[in-house]
């Protein structure tokens, strides 16, 4: 008789590596909750820093998000003093978006409840597991280099 597909199924790497994102993804957004932070705000927030003053349009593509949804999330981070949006100094019919001091502060507390909850992801590895571990995650995504 074969083997039931759920061990077969459970056993895969790929199986393995969905599990271990979506309970990475569960601790960090809890972590984030704690800050009144949505996962995607907490992305928007960091490439702004990284890129600002950055075209609106530029930013979504820069992080792979639907211009709708960044105009929502825009919207959401501007309300509440996160970020501004200011006419492009390069091209004055586009959107520029800047961090402001308060979005600064609070991004601070974000990446260190993010850092946090990945320290709880991968509390079972050492230190030098964690970064051998880190290094394979970037090959097998296509992220290295």
């Amino acid at each position: 008789m074969s083997e039931a597909p759920l061990p077969a199924i459970r056993s895969l790497p790929s199986w393995l590596l969905g599990r271990a994102a979506a309970r990475g993804r569960t601790l960090v957004a809890e972590a984030l909750a704690e800050e009144d932070m949505r996962m995607w705000h907490h992305v928007v927030l960091s490439a702004v820093r990284d890129l600002g003053p950055v075209a609106q349009a530029d930013l979504g593509r820069g992080i792979g998000l639907d211009p709708k949804d960044l105009v929502g999330i825009l919207d959401d981070l501007q309300s509440t003093d996160l970020v501004v949006r200011e006419p492009d100094p390069k091209d004055r019919r586009k959107n520029a978006v800047s961090l402001t001091a308060r979005g600064a502060r609070l991004l601070k507390r974000c990446e260190k409840a993010a850092r946090g909850a990945n320290d709880e992801l991968l509390a079972p590895l050492s230190a030098a597991e964690r970064e051998q571990f880190t290094d394979m995650l970037r090959r097998i995504s296509g992220a290295a280099g």
